[in-house]
């Protein structure tokens, strides 16, 4: 048996295919509530009257403050890529693209990669970070070889031209 009859053939994969790090976007949000939860249990906490009373407004803020950490936790959890039969679209942090599968030439994962990188067809790379193997290394190798996969099996490429983890 070789490398390559490992690897998972697409033909087989039921499209479309969500990637994302599950485990981290579980932590993530739970983070977020607890965030909220604490600032908001300190906002109500202070002190109405004493020596240093809390006004509505620094209540307010405490609140409002929580909520915009839980937000920008909540933006780190965003990342994933989806995969169709028409195309991959990736959304990171603040940006999200569509790309044809003839614009994948290749997926790459290296060792000590943070996330999944492809080589497109216009020169650039883009990172994939909804494929992190930070947490869960096997699922992220798995899905970095099934994207692989697709990418050749739908992209334009003959033979397929991508790599990265076998």
């Amino acid at each position: 048996m070789t490398a390559e009859d490992d690897r998972p053939k697409a033909a087989a994969t039921a499209l479309p295919v969500t990637f994302r790090p599950l485990l981290t976007r579980v932590v993530l949000l739970t983070m977020a509530v607890g965030v909220v939860v604490t600032f908001s249990t300190v906002a109500a906490m202070m002190p109405h009257s004493g020596p240093s009373p809390w006004s509505t407004g620094d209540r307010v803020t405490v609140a409002v403050t929580g909520v915009l950490i839980a937000a920008l936790v909540v933006l780190l959890s965003r990342p994933k890529a989806v995969a169709a039969r028409d195309g991959l679209t990736v959304v990171n942090l603040t940006v999200k693209r569509k790309l044809d599968w003839a614009e994948v030439l290749a997926v790459n994962l290296r060792p000590g990669d943070a996330w999944v990188h492809l080589d497109l067809a216009d020169g650039t790379t883009l990172a994939v970070m909804g494929i992190q193997p930070g947490i869960a290394r096997e699922r992220a190798i798995r899905d970095a070889r099934l994207l692989r996969s697709l990418a050749e099996e739908l992209g334009e490429a003959p033979g397929g031209t991508a790599t990265g983890p076998r």
